[in-house]
């Protein structure tokens, strides 16, 4: 199954996040598809920058975005408040 998921990067105590398409059986910092985005939660504001064609490209070719992810993609107007995918406007 492929995820779409964090990739976590950065040092000791100052996270960031790529938003990386992976296989499921894969290592959370292994093997991945695509780099869709990145996410710094430690600047402020926070910074998320997520390729929204290539989010909506993955949901719709059956890959099942994390918890955490479907909180970021609904903050990019990618997926609406019941997680369904927008079209793109």
């Amino acid at each position: 199954m492929v995820k779409i998921r964090l990739r976590r990067t950065g040092k000791t105590k100052q996270p960031s996040y790529r938003i990386v398409v992976a296989d499921s059986r894969s290592p959370r910092d292994g093997k991945f598809i695509e780099t869709i985005g990145y996410y710094l939660p430690t600047r402020q504001p926070k910074v998320l920058e997520i390729k929204a064609d290539r989010a909506r490209y993955w949901l719709g070719v059956g890959a099942q975005p994390t918890e955490v992810v479907v909180k970021l993609l609904k903050r990019v107007n990618v997926l609406d408040e019941q997680g369904k995918v927008i079209a793109e406007a």
